[in-house]
């Protein structure tokens, strides 16, 4: 099974995240399939690939609380919405 999930990155106490799918088998710094955004927490930045996001969604990838709560504010949701209703 594919989940979106966080993996850490950059050194301490100054920790960034790059939002990326994997397997749920895999270790946090493991190795991913696909990179679709990142996360700073520090800054308050989010970057996401929204069309990749949905496609991977509809193909069955679930995203964890942490990224599902990301996506939810950056209205990813709302697209996906969007595009079932079509």
């Amino acid at each position: 099974m594919v989940k979106l999930r966080l993996k850490r990155c950059g050194r301490k106490q100054r920790a960034i995240y790059r939002i990326v799918a994997m397997d749920v088998r895999s270790r946090r710094e493991g190795r991913d399939f696909r990179k679709v955004g990142f996360y700073d927490p520090i800054r308050n930045q989010t970057y996401l690939n929204v069309p990749l996001i949905l496609y991977l969604l509809e193909k069955g990838a679930q995203p964890t609380g942490t990224v599902h709560d990301i996506s939810k504010k950056a209205e990813v949701f709302k697209e996906l919405r969007i595009n079932q209703t079509k």
